[in-house]
């Protein structure tokens, strides 16, 4: 499924236009990386929570010479599925 057969789906369900769904399906996106960038979480129960986490700086190796680089300290978005979800996949 990619986004636009999410924004079909959730238009289908909801009884909602296309252009309706779009623009919830995008707020709901938008919402959850404002979050994420601000250093929070989102919980949503039943289905999971979106977090972020820290990468470390540290010292890797360029592949065709060798050479050692520094790598900077990132941080990475995670998603934990929770026991609604996790559930209804495996049923």
């Amino acid at each position: 499924m990619n986004k636009n057969d999410l924004i079909a789906a959730v238009a289908a369900s909801a009884s909602l236009s296309k252009a309706d769904a779009s623009q919830a399906v995008e707020g709901v996106f938008n919402t959850i990386s404002s979050a994420l960038k601000d250093g929070g979480e989102v919980r949503l129960v039943g289905f999971g929570t979106f977090s972020v986490s820290t990468r470390k700086a540290s010292i890797g190796r360029n592949p065709r010479t060798g050479e050692r680089i520094q790598i900077p300290e990132t941080r990475q978005p995670k998603f934990k599925a929770g026991k609604g979800l996790k559930d209804a996949v495996n049923n």
